[in-house]
């Protein structure tokens, strides 16, 4: 007798949750919050990807600066023979002033 009281006590018990439960499901504060935190978890997706291109991003741009950084530091001046810069100026400027001389044609 004392387990039949229980089993109606229980079933009871579930019938009132399965009553609240489904009151819960069917009201309209429910389906509004359901939409929201769909909608939540588009954004955070979205969020997600955003990051990602952002993290590559900023690998770009720390791979700039180290190359802006390496092009602003001094040059060290290569050794060039001065035998060869002196030949190639008096070439050029031998050249150079012979092409622009011209004689005046005689009237």
């Amino acid at each position: 007798m004392a387990q039949t009281r229980q089993r109606e006590i229980l079933g009871k018990l579930a019938d009132a949750g399965e009553e609240a439960f489904s009151r819960v499901a069917g009201s309209q504060a429910t389906a509004r919050l359901l939409e929201r935190m769909n909608g939540m978890r588009e954004r955070v997706d979205d969020l997600q990807k955003r990051m990602v291109g952002f993290d590559r991003l900023e690998k770009r741009v720390a791979k700039l600066e180290k190359t802006v950084a390496e092009l602003q530091k001094p040059k060290t001046p290569r050794s060039r023979s001065s035998s060869g810069t002196t030949a190639r100026k008096r070439t050029t400027s031998g050249a150079t002033s012979r092409s622009t001389t011209r004689k005046k044609p005689s009237s």
